[in-house]
């Protein structure tokens, strides 16, 4: 009896530790506030706009890379409300589309819908990070989990964003994905003709 109750009080402990750990030391601890009067200030209505170009790569569960991808980006606002579509290309060749329906109410809270998402995504941009929850149904070609999501995105000095998210089930993280976000610019390769040098010629 005093052997189980031992074994008891020690998996309360451990538990409690992964907890408070999980509160105070991880991934999931940040806040927005942790990014308060960070410059250079993220507004998503200016940052998140326009065409966008994106690369990352995907980490599985053991830590090792899964899949690796590009996408292209487009988002417009009016006003307060915003609309973002996405086109991935994996290394494996699939394709992926979502377009996201985006609201940013005038205390920085951000509200998100799609439609692989249950309910209605939930953030908050402050300083120099965006921060979104939500929870999303994978393709039925992967199994078709729903997975709670945790994005957060941080605005370099350059306008580069850079995106780290963790993917989790039944609170166990199951994926975590890194990528970039940068304006999309003109093929530098595509120089416009010199017209002086044309009317010389």
């Amino acid at each position: 009896m005093t052997a189980l109750l031992f074994v008891g009080l020690g998996a309360v402990l451990t538990l409690a530790i992964l907890a408070l750990f999980r509160r105070f030391w991880s991934f999931q601890a940040q806040t927005p506030e942790d990014y308060a009067g960070q410059t250079p200030e993220f507004d998503i209505r200016r940052h998140l706009n326009g065409p966008m170009a994106c690369e990352g790569v995907i980490y599985g569960p053991t830590g090792r890379v899964s899949a690796r991808f590009v996408a292209e980006m487009h988002a417009r606002w009016d006003g307060a409300r915003g609309e973002m579509t996405e086109h991935f290309q994996y290394d494996s060749g699939t394709v992926q589309d979502r377009r996201w329906s985006l609201t940013l109410d005038d205390d920085g809270t951000i509200r998100a819908e799609a439609e692989d998402l249950a309910g209605t995504g939930v953030g908050r941009q402050k300083g120099a990070g965006v921060m979104l929850r939500y929870r999303i149904r994978l393709p039925k070609a992967s199994g078709g989990h729903l997975l709670d999501v945790t994005d957060w995105m941080y605005l370099m000095e350059n306008g580069t964003i850079i995106n780290r998210s963790e993917f989790r089930k039944f609170g166990f993280r199951v994926a975590e994905l890194v990528a970039t976000m940068r304006p999309m610019v003109r093929d530098e390769t595509q120089v416009a003709p010199d017209t002086d040098q044309l009317a010389a010629e």
